[in-house]
């Protein structure tokens, strides 16, 4: 077989490999049943967020655009300094917001950095201190999207240059890339993991920290009580990447720990509570999911229920293989693979009122020999 042939040959068996991929997905995703994984490219805590324009949009903790690191080193785990002495290479988090969106959840349109570090109200404030700061050392975690009333509104934290300095950031009619206004002003410092949760009176709620929760007044001018914290009636929701949803007559509190109650060691899981008001009293802690820690729960078109998960360990994924059975308790195990994955939830309201949750593929939907919580 010449060159040619082999060409034209090896181009049709990629074609059939992504043909069948792409079914593969498409099948997964109207059964409603398994994991997908959706989009490749280095990231964590996907945040995925359905607008009335029929997109969705995806963001997350992010590199910056063409770092080197992202291909030299697919796993890296640092986010601080103390990451990159355990682990010897620096954070690949950059100072940059990306954006991305799709209509089907499977092909991913990159919109570009429409905000960074630099356009922000603590470079305003503090602008001395980015100028002795290097950009490279910018870094923006755990972003958020939300499109209300015709304004693009991000969420985010950060580390430095200003410590503590998180955000939320209007923008102009429409438009994701500014310009932009910072209403929250100083109510944004040390809140560590911001999300934004809207009533069914239309009060908007800022939760942060595992897990604090404020009002915020009208216009997002600023807090509008003294926050109070939010916790399961029988131990915490976890560590960070807490978020409220309404589900039936239920306000449902999600958040994120390790299965072995130490940090990373085990599984990145998430869990939930349910509660009467949003400010609770919550119910006791129950499981969504194993390696679905810091995901999104989101519904997709037809109102089904998904969420995203993301690679977080000290080691690359590990196989599925026997996963349901074995323990992970040595060190932080995943299987996800590097990129975007979403998971199928089964989502039930209860003749009771109560609400049930849980992961419908098999490999995230029970949790491991090491889990030390015992779950009824």
């Amino acid at each position: 077989m010449n060159l040619l042939n082999r060409a034209m040959a090896f181009g049709a068996f990629l074609l059939f490999l992504s043909c069948n991929g792409q079914t593969a997905k498409q099948k997964a995703y109207e059964d409603h049943d398994k994991a997908i994984y959706s989009k490749d490219g280095w990231i964590r805590d996907p945040y995925i967020f359905l607008d009335e324009d029929g997109h969705y949009y995806l963001t997350g903790t992010t590199p910056a655009p063409k770092d080197p690191k992202e291909g030299e080193e697919p796993y890296n785990t640092g986010l601080d300094k103390s990451n990159e002495e355990i682990y010897g290479t620096p954070s690949i988090v950059g100072g940059k917001l990306r954006v991305w969106r799709s209509q089907d959840l499977m092909d991913w349109e990159y919109l570009g950095e429409p905000f960074t570090l630099d356009k922000g109200y603590w470079a305003k404030k503090f602008p001395k201190k980015f100028e002795e700061s290097s950009p490279d050392k910018w870094k923006i975690w755990a972003p958020e999207l939300y499109h209300v009333n015709g304004k693009w509104i991000y969420v985010h934290t950060t580390p430095g240059p200003v410590q503590g300095g998180a955000n939320l950031v209007i923008t102009a009619d429409n438009e994701m890339s500014g310009p932009f206004n910072f209403p929250m002003g100083d109510d944004m410092k040390f809140k560590h993991d911001p999300s934004l949760f809207k009533d069914d009176d239309g009060t908007w709620y800022l939760l942060w920290g595992n897990t604090k929760i404020a009002p915020i007044k009208p216009g997002f001018q600023g807090l509008a009580a003294e926050p109070i914290r939010i916790d399961p009636s029988d131990r915490v929701i976890g560590h960070e990447g807490a978020t409220v949803r309404k589900i039936g007559d239920k306000y449902v509190h999600f958040g994120t720990a390790w299965s072995t109650d130490e940090m990373r060691k085990g599984s990145y899981n998430l869990y939930y509570c349910t509660a009467d008001k949003v400010t609770g009293p919550y119910g006791p802690r129950q499981f969504v999911g194993r390696f679905l820690g810091h995901g999104t729960p989101f519904q997709d078109k037809e109102g089904r229920w998904w969420c995203t998960a993301f690679y977080n360990g000290n080691v690359p994924p590990v196989s599925r293989e026997g996963i349901q059975n074995r323990n992970l308790g040595e060190t932080a195990q995943t299987i996800n693979e590097q990129g975007t994955t979403i998971v199928p939830l089964e989502v039930k309201v209860l003749e009771d009122g109560e609400i049930y949750i849980r992961a419908k593929d098999p490999d995230y939907a029970n949790p491991g020999p090491d889990e030390v919580q015992q779950f009824h």
